[in-house]
């Protein structure tokens, strides 16, 4: 029996997993299942973590939080913190705005005042 071992390389060949990397930059992560992305690279939802923390440095959800913290740095300079909560996939401005303290140090009020 012949073992395939599975590397960010291999993963990356057939652009498979970029469209991974590309999907989780769209839309809140309810929209989007760790058994939906395995599925999507032919791998089973364990294997499919394994090789994307390997591949990134970081889990499939870490990679998709920040991501949608990224976005929400550029949409506060023209939107308010509701608005960009709910345009980012937070169903609360408050856990919106925990998350985004904990990755940038900052409130989005706050980010706002000081970055922009």
């Amino acid at each position: 029996m012949r073992t395939t071992v599975l590397t960010s390389a291999t993963l990356t060949v057939d652009g498979r997993f970029d469209y991974v990397r590309a999907r989780l930059g769209i839309g809140p992560a309810d929209e989007i299942r760790l058994a939906q992305l395995a599925e999507l690279v032919s791998l089973s939802p364990y294997h499919f973590a394994r090789a994307f923390r390997q591949s990134f440095g970081v889990p499939p959800h870490r990679y998709h939080v920040g991501r949608r913290i990224e976005r929400a740095k550029t949409l506060l300079a023209s939107s308010t913190v509701t608005q960009v909560a709910l345009a980012v996939g937070f169903a609360e401005t408050s856990s919106f705005s925990a998350v985004f303290r904990r990755l940038t140090g900052f409130t989005p009020s706050e980010f706002r005042r000081v970055v922009m």
